[in-house]
């Protein structure tokens, strides 16, 4: 009899099925029931060992024994014997290896993270803090839909319920735009916890059929890539509210997280009743955070559209004022209409829900941009008092720190961001700025080059200035066209290169920058494009260029005010005619209430003098 058909008699084969069944069945039950009961991850890992070290076991064991009548009998030797017992220690030795050496879930080397570190002290050589258990990211839910279109509700549910989860107070969520990084791609999801630092991951996908939605979610540990729970959950566009708390309950009381007031009876409130006004809500949020300034125009009719079906949706008036804020960066044409939408919308989304940050966020930036330093600073406060975990809202804050001159106050909020979101683009660009005026060049190197890779538009300025600040000109010049460029469309083609030039190289190119300058302004514009500035301080004429900005708000108020606090800036902040700068812009009254900005001091006439 040849060892096949002895291995068919000894039913080794039906032996071996059954306990691959039986194992797998076993080790999924404990996957689940490991981590309910608080077990470490070592154990799960040894439990799974011993299930696959039984498998060539029960093999042995079904070759040598057999069932009878009258009981286990022992089977007696035949040839084939060695053969089979070779193949058995096979079978362990090959256990043993896939476990230590194979195993996706067991790697001794850490994975790689994908991002560098959100703050300057993370970038430093320092310990890394300890990721703790209750910290999870929630990752962009997949689109499963026919429609294709229909992204924009999958990336809503997401954003909901990771919106939900960060109002829980003990438990850290990574950032909308960190998680977002990781849409459409296949990472090792240990690799994703280890960049985002958290303990705890939750995808799933999102299907919709007319009004039929069904939502299936996991949560995975990050640690070893094991799932903790998963569940679908199934039913109409009007039970979406309810879909989403379900979900929301679940992760908290799976990361075993102590729900305190409203929340222990809702973590998601429905902001509407209307479904049609909620679909157009998350269409045009998804423009916005896309930052596509091309489609706002339509973004804004839909959030138009959805107050028109329902005019209490609190929410949509927000996210109104928010863009409306953002719109006259991409079309200085509307600053005027844009202003007055802020604050018409941001005011009614107050008085509906007082508790949202939002439309404070939104007016903030406002007044941020229109010179209304002291309101913009108390507004943005406000926000944060609100929802100290609205990442927008602590950039906003950021950003107005630093183009006021308050540059550690600035630092230490643009790492609240990063510490939030780790991967958001324009705040690991302004931070590494910072860390270049601080003269930390390779940390910024590090940040800097990050929001490049991130697909920032406007990476270029500040790799401009570090490259400005290691002696190399010629790339700063090349950053500083690429940087720039998205800043120029009311400048001839080419103007960003010729601007460039001049500012790196000799006099006779500084001189063909002046002079496409000149000729812009020699058109009146109304609204004075800010990089036209910026550029005169660069080119030498810090007076012209102090005095172009007080004649009105500029395209882009950071682009003008940024500059004048870092090292390059010191020709422009020291100048005479500095104090009536910060006189006219509303700075000084700024400083006069919270006290000097970092670089500079008051005098006996009661002006500002920088250093």
């Amino acid at each position: 009899m040849s060892l096949f058909d002895e291995l068919k008699r000894r039913k080794v084969f039906k032996v071996g099925a059954g306990y691959l069944v039986v194992a797998w069945l076993v080790v999924q039950a404990a996957s689940i029931g490991f981590p309910a009961f608080d077990a470490p991850a070592w154990a799960l890992r040894i439990f799974i060992l011993v299930i696959f070290l039984g498998f060539p076991i029960s093999l042995v064991f079904a070759w040598a024994f057999d069932v009878t009548p009258e009981g286990l009998k022992a089977e007696k030797g035949i040839r084939g014997s060695k053969a089979f017992l070779l193949i058995a220690a096979g079978l362990a030795a090959l256990a043993f290896a896939w476990y230590f050496k194979g195993q996706p879930a067991y790697l001794d080397a850490a994975v790689p993270p994908t991002t560098v570190a959100g703050s300057a002290a993370a970038v430093a050589a320092k310990p890394i803090a300890p990721i703790s258990k209750k910290s999870i990211a929630v990752l962009p839910f997949v689109n499963m839909s026919a429609d294709k279109d229909q992204e924009y509700f999958s990336d809503g549910i997401s954003e909901e319920i990771l919106n939900a989860l960060a109002q829980v107070k003990d438990l850290k969520v990574a950032g909308r735009t960190s998680s977002f990084q990781y849409k459409g791609k296949n990472n090792d999801l240990r690799a994703v916890g280890q960049a985002l630092g958290v303990a705890h991951i939750l995808e799933g996908s999102v299907r919709k059929q007319g009004d039929r939605v069904r939502i299936t979610a996991q949560l995975v540990q990050t640690e070893d890539g094991f799932h903790v729970w998963s569940e679908n959950y199934d039913g109409d566009l009007k039970d979406v509210f309810q879909l989403q708390e379900n979900i929301a309950r679940s992760i908290t009381d799976k990361l075993q997280v102590i729900l305190q007031g409203d929340q222990a009876q809702r973590l998601v409130e429905a902001p509407t009743q209307n479904t049609e006004a909620y679909t157009l809500y998350l269409q045009a949020t998804q423009v916005i955070n896309r930052r596509d300034g091309v489609r706002f125009p339509a973004a804004i009719a839909q959030l138009g559209k959805a107050l028109e079906l329902d005019p209490k949706f609190a929410r949509a008036h927000a996210r109104m004022a928010s863009i409306q804020a953002l719109a006259a960066n991409y079309d200085p044409n509307v600053r005027d209409a844009a202003a007055k939408a802020v604050e018409v919308h941001a005011r009614k989304a107050m008085q509906l829900d007082p508790r949202l940050a939002e439309p404070h966020a939104a007016l903030g930036a406002l007044y941020t941009r229109n010179r209304r330093y002291v309101e913009a600073l108390e507004t943005l406060q406000r926000a944060l008092a609100l929802d100290p975990n609205d990442v927008t809202a602590h950039f906003w804050y950021a950003t107005a720190l630093c183009t006021t001159g308050y540059l550690a106050k600035c630092d230490a909020e643009l790492d609240r961001v990063l510490e939030i979101d780790p991967m958001m683009p324009n705040a690991l660009s302004w931070r590494g700025r910072e860390l270049i005026r601080t003269n930390e060049l390779d940390k910024a190197d590090l940040l800097l080059r990050r929001s490049e890779d991130l697909g920032l538009a406007h990476a270029g300025l500040g790799l401009a200035a570090l490259a400005d600040a290691r002696g190399d000109r010629a790339e700063a010049e090349r950053y500083w066209a690429l940087g720039n460029r998205p800043f120029l469309n009311d400048l001839p083609a080419g103007s960003a290169e010729i601007i460039a030039r001049g500012i790196y190289s000799d006099a006779q190119a500084r001189a063909k920058a002046i002079a496409i300058i000149d000729q812009y302004l020699a058109t009146n514009p109304e609204t004075v494009n800010a990089v036209a500035i910026n550029a005169l301080m660069r080119l030498g004429q810090p007076q012209r260029a102090l005095a172009l900005a007080q004649r009105g708000i500029t395209s882009n108020e950071a682009i003008v005010l940024t500059p004048i606090w870092e090292n390059k800036g010191r020709g422009v902040r020291t100048i005479p005619e500095f104090a009536d700068f910060a006189r006219g812009l509303g700075l000084a009254s700024l400083w006069d209430k919270l006290g000097p900005p970092d670089l500079c001091k008051k005098n006996e006439k009661g002006d500002y003098v920088c250093s």
